[in-house]
């Protein structure tokens, strides 16, 4: 019953914030850094990250600030499994549930932000010193796999745990890899009690 609870509040979080405001605080990408310009642009997300093509035959909602049927929609989430604080061990992490969510909503396609090498531990207070050190050497992570090109997007819903009061640092690593300008951007997150301080 507590999980259910936390899904419906995590989903009217998501919704309220897109709907209460459109300034983000995302990064801009400013420099371009050298490994994505090695990489060789795509004209869409590889087959294994798209969940779904947009659902063309749904009106908008206005709760949502949804865009019109017509709008391409990405939602960017990374996610953890493992032992989680208040829930125990889950197989799902908090924010791909409600990612899916939003995706499912909007009929967007989806990108999960994978660590190139998952060393991310298990339980959830070995966790937390990993994602403070992180967080106090300005990591950045390095991402499996191809970026998406978000090109062709016209929003893209942005997730992640909040971590010690910040997006993950592997975040920072994707705002830094992808030029987001020109996108309308709808940040969400999951938290255990930290807030938003950060995003």
């Amino acid at each position: 019953m507590k999980r259910i609870l936390f899904l419906v509040l995590a989903a009217v979080m998501v919704f309220a914030l897109a709907a209460c405001g459109n300034k983000s605080s995302v990064p801009q990408n400013t420099n371009e850094p050298e490994a994505a310009a090695t990489q060789s642009p795509t004209e869409s997300m590889p087959a294994n990250r798209q969940t779904s093509e947009p659902d063309t035959t749904s009106g908008t909602d206005p709760a949502t600030d949804a865009p019109s049927a017509e709008a391409k929609i990405l939602v960017v989430y990374f996610s953890r499994t493992g032992e989680q604080y208040s829930v125990g061990v889950i197989d799902k992490g908090n924010t791909a549930i409600v990612a899916e969510m939003i995706a499912e909503k909007t009929g967007a396609d989806i990108y999960e932000v994978l660590p190139e090498t998952d060393y991310y531990p298990y339980t959830y207070s070995a966790l937390t010193d990993v994602a403070k050190k992180e967080q106090s050497e300005n990591a950045r992570p390095a991402i499996k796999g191809e970026l998406p090109d978000v090109s062709g997007y016209d929003t893209i819903f942005i997730g992640a745990p909040v971590w010690w009061g910040d997006w993950p640092m592997i975040m920072y690593t994707f705002f830094e890899s992808v030029d987001l300008s020109g996108n309308k951007l709808v940040p969400f997150s999951t938290h255990e009690g930290s807030g938003l301080s950060g995003f």
